[in-house]
């Protein structure tokens, strides 16, 4: 994933945690995470105490605490916090124009929060148990940039910056399912393979595709410039194998278990693939919607 030349990003969206505020969970709804143990589970929908924790980098000039700061196309393409902040502008544009047309909703900016070690937030105290997730509860991202060296060693996924922001914009995906009222209608309490968990997580997967579809045609409102380069073939395989590898089959696989789809959350990595290319390959939202889909 190339950022296009000229790009320019202002500062002030990602806020960097800094670490933990406090030490108590705060109360509230359920949350959807990323596990990056390989004791399974991965993205739960229930409200664990603890989820989430890793190191980041410095970008834009930006310390511990505070937010990552301006920057440039070039930077974005090589520093992974300027990435993240330029991919979550590239995820605003898109869906500030895609949901009101598809969905008939305002969309409404997430918070977006980059952090070590660890982080209260409104679904309980992140530690370094998991991966990226949204809390629906503060309708906040929650980002440990560490965790995409972890997709690789661990999930053997292929890597690479398109990889890294099909996570983020998974995670995005999941907010604009909160908009569209869709996690008060799913039970994201049960498991297997045509469960609700699983359903809510193939659309998201779906809803990342739609973007990263359209990211190399959506323009920055403030620079007029597009947010993308063209994907290429080597940066969508990349993207796709970070979909398999976090599929429920593969994680039990490699936490030394016996495939079990009763126990799926998250959907096989066939079907994980599957669904991110069907928003990719110029899906809408409503071709996303895997909670009423008679097959997945």
């Amino acid at each position: 994933m190339t950022f296009s030349e000229g790009g320019q990003f202002e500062g002030g969206r990602v806020r960097k945690g800094g670490g933990r505020r406090g030490g108590v969970a705060v109360g509230g709804g359920g949350v959807v995470v990323i596990v990056i143990a390989l004791a399974y589970m991965l993205l739960t929908g229930n409200s664990p105490a603890d989820i989430l924790g890793g190191t980041t980098s410095d970008a834009g000039g930006a310390g511990e605490e505070g937010y990552v700061g301006d920057c440039t196309a070039e930077q974005a393409n090589t520093d992974a916090e300027c990435r993240l902040n330029a991919a979550v502008q590239s995820l605003d544009a898109y869906w500030a124009a895609t949901l009101p047309e598809q969905g008939g909703v305002d969309y409404e900016l997430p918070e977006v929060v980059s952090f070590t070690s660890a982080v209260d937030t409104g679904c309980g105290s992140a530690t370094s148990s998991t991966g990226p997730f949204y809390c629906p509860a503060d309708t906040t991202v929650y980002e440990d940039l560490a965790f995409y060296d972890q997709l690789s060693s661990q999930f053997g996924a292929e890597g690479g910056p398109l990889a890294e922001m099909y996570v983020t914009a998974h995670e995005f995906g999941h907010h604009i399912e909160n908009q569209l009222g869709l996690f008060e209608r799913a039970d994201r309490s049960g498991t297997g393979p045509e469960s609700d968990s699983v359903r809510i997580e193939l659309m998201a997967d779906c809803l990342a595709g739609m973007w990263a579809g359209n990211a190399a045609t959506t323009e920055d409102p403030d620079t007029g410039v597009t947010f993308l380069e063209p994907i290429t073939r080597d940066e969508l395989d990349q993207a796709l194998s970070a979909a398999a590898a976090v599929g429920d089959d593969n994680i039990q696989r490699r936490s030394g278990g016996d495939v079990n789809p009763e126990a799926f959350s998250h959907g096989s990595s066939e079907q994980r693939v599957k669904w991110f290319s069907t928003g990719y390959n110029g899906g809408t939202i409503q071709d996303c919607n895997a909670l009423d889909a008679s097959t997945l």
